[in-house]
């Protein structure tokens, strides 16, 4: 039989399988070697540095974020969960172990390790380490933060209670605002760049701002130097318009009801962008990222009928020409042709701009010289009358600002119009039992709306009402009186408050974490304690049955549980090597729900009485801290759930984050109904 000419030989077929199955094993050699390598680097780019990639400016002072790419941060989120896997209960995971690096220009120094584990270390203890009687930076700002709260208590308990019935904070009288304003380039700058909008926006209200974008500078990107053999300089032209609330704790950045971010130059993707995103209690949203490609016609995806973005041109993109045909047979069915005008970039270094943001009944509208450009849709818990601020930032020279179609009047923030005043919602008094579970609430002084929200959904849980489970809130002092005094009203009826007398700043929520611990086990006599805030919708009957699964014998710490995060070193919210010597954190739990066994509060409470315990600006990695240290002497068991929810809410949660009054009174009417669903509408 003659050979098919086109047949390989078997001696042929053969040896080139003998080659394919060398190379398959040469690249699982290098794959095996290298692959550490890869999952480094990862951590490295998506380490929660905040980093805006190639952008070039760092989150903490641009308040930008989710930039990160997303390969980069499936990789990392892929490595989490190997260490993590869900309601995985385990012994304390292991931390590495290396000499802790410092970067800087001059490249990777080791830190001289601290004998003592935690390093710096508060109190008595830390000025005999150091021979000196200085505080540190935390210990003077809780050392003012006490001397000014037990002065505010003093004018707390002389205020009287006829003046807080007359204050308009209380009773809700409506102020007279002006229906337009307008600020000149010089006294915004000024003002540090901050226009007050007194009444807020309304629908229909526009705020236009006429302004040079500056030539972009080199900055230089610790990050990138990695990754470029040392090279981190980038070109970097931004600016940000965003649309500010009311600062509700000290220390803690104001809401950002809106942040319109143009980049010019430095963006990660190397291309201009506008971003647009939101920012409550310094955790941002997913951002919506305009690159110049339309997005979907779709009505969900509408905004009040507007793209969310509009097209511009792009060099690496190239529009298809219709064809000589198509258009010929276009004409010959009598199908009207359709002009387009594509637009550059709306913004340029150099180059005067007008830009107006008009508020709608959907979401906002961006129009600059004239022409849509981007809409972004309103998101839960960021109302309009909310935004009494604008502030712009950057690499920008602001010529003028005009806001329109304010509106005139705007009830001052009324706690009458939230607190109901009715006995069915007081707490019960202290049991003097022991109980199974004390939950401590993180509020703030002006969050009337969130713990009456608290009060009318989850604390009726019959778990609650029986007192097997005890529920109070923990509030340190405002600046201004009569809100304190406003607060003393509301804890003496309710009975379901404890006041912390210092001033209240986003540094020493700590502080309130150990107060919770002190009355868990010194006020009530509780199995286990928890930590929550008061925006944080919690199903007691499921974390009560979570906690049954443990051994009572064994101590505890449950939660959504962190690996190896690691500390931010750039930025506003940076954490020094002084405050922070190691690479990584200790294992620690997110902070909007998590819990303890009463022996690890007990040990809380003996070192800070005894002045030895550590206080760190981050509340959750304090406890992890706490936590690692109880660790070596006794053995904790930590037990993980995704559905202690960290953002937002997930089906058959736990707990769930980041929900205003109104999404709580919603899963509270859905709970009731024997559904743990969420609540995600606008």
């Amino acid at each position: 039989m003659k050979r098919v000419k086109c047949e390989i030989p078997s001696g042929r077929r053969f040896k080139l399988s003998h080659f394919l199955l060398g190379l398959g094993g040469l690249y699982l050699i290098f794959i095996a070697f290298k692959f550490p390598y890869f999952l480094e680097i990862a951590a490295v780019l998506s380490r929660e540095d905040s980093y805006d990639g190639w952008n070039g400016k760092v989150v903490g002072d641009v308040n930008d974020g989710d930039l990160s790419k997303p390969l980069v941060n499936s990789v990392y989120k892929d490595m989490f969960h190997r260490k993590l896997e869900d309601e995985l209960t385990q012994d304390a995971p292991m931390r590495p172990t290396e000499e802790p690096l410092e970067e800087g220009r001059d490249g990777v120094q080791p830190i001289k390790p601290l004998k003592h584990l935690y390093g710096r270390i508060t109190g008595e203890v830390m000025r005999r380490m150091n021979k000196t009687s200085e505080l540190s930076v935390l210990e003077r700002m809780a050392d003012e933060a006490w001397t000014l709260g037990l002065k505010a208590w003093e004018e707390v308990d002389e205020f009287d209670g006829k003046e807080i019935g007359q204050s308009s904070l209380f009773d809700g009288k409506p102020e007279s605002c002006p229906s337009w304003l307008s600020v000149n380039g010089e006294d915004l700058a000024s003002g540090d760049r901050l226009m007050f909008l007194p009444c807020g926006l309304k629908a229909g209200s526009s705020i236009t701002v006429v302004g040079t974008p500056r030539y972009a500078h080199q900055e230089y990107v610790p990050q990138l130097a990695k990754t470029r053999g040392g090279n981190g300089l980038v070109m970097v032209s931004q600016f940000m318009v965003e649309l500010q609330g009311l600062q509700s704790v000290d220390g803690e950045a104001p809401p950002k009801i809106l942040h319109l971010n143009p980049r010019l130059k430095g963006d990660w993707s190397r291309k201009p962008v506008i971003e647009h995103n939101t920012c409550y209690r310094m955790h941002w949203g997913t951002a919506q990222r305009c690159d110049g490609l339309p997005s979907k016609d779709d009505e969900d995806m509408l905004v009040d009928g507007y793209r969310r973005c509009e097209k511009w041109i792009r060099n690496d993109v190239v529009d298809s020409k219709e064809s000589k045909t198509t258009s010929w047979f276009g004409r010959f069915i009598g199908r009207a042709q359709k002009p387009e005008v594509t637009w550059p970039f709306p913004f340029a270094e150099g180059r005067l701009f007008i830009l107006t943001l008009r508020a709608g009944v959907d979401g906002y509208h961006i129009i600059v010289g004239g022409r849509h450009v981007t809409s972004f849709a309103y998101r839960t818990g960021f109302s309009l009358e909310d935004a009494t601020g604008l502030a712009i930032k950057g690499d920008v020279d602001i010529h003028s600002v005009y806001a329109t179609s304010l509106p005139t009047s705007h009830p001052s923030f009324s706690p009458q119009r939230v607190l109901e005043m009715s006995p069915k919602w007081k707490a019960s008094p202290l049991p003097k039992r022991s109980i199974r579970l004390f939950i401590g609430i993180l509020s703030a002084t002006n969050h009337f709306a969130e713990r009456m929200a608290v009060r009318q959904t989850w604390m009726q849980s019959s778990a609650i009402k029986s007192l097997d489970v005890v529920v109070r809130f923990f509030v340190a002092l405002n600046p201004r009186k009569e809100v304190n005094g406003v607060l003393k009203k509301e804890a003496a009826y309710f009975g379901d408050i404890v006041i912390l007398p210092f001033m209240d700043r986003y540094e020493l929520v700590v502080l309130k974490t150990i107060a919770i611990c002190e009355f868990g086990v010194q006020n009530v006599t509780a199995a286990y304690i928890m930590k929550c805030d008061d925006d944080t919708f919690v199903r007691v009957d499921s974390v009560l049955k979570q906690i049954d699964r443990i051994s009572p014998k064994r101590s505890l710490y449950m939660g959504n549980l962190n690996l190896l995060h690691r500390p931010l070193r750039n930025g506003k919210w940076a954490v020094t090597y002084e405050e922070w010597p190691e690479e990584v954190y200790p294992p620690y739990a997110n902070g909007p729900g998590y819990i303890i066994s009463s022996d690890i509060a007990k040990f809380i409470v003996s070192q800070h009485a005894d002045q030895k315990l550590r206080l760190f600006k981050m509340e959750d990695v304090s406890m992890g801290m706490w936590v690692e240290q109880f660790n070596q002497s006794t053995t904790v068991q930590y037990s993980h759930s995704w559905k202690f929810c960290q953002y937002g809410c997930m089906v058959d949660y736990y707990t769930a984050h980041y929900q205003s009054p109104r999404q709580m009174i919603c899963l509270w009417d859905k709970l009731s109904r024997g559904q743990a669903r969420c609540c995600n509408f606008r």
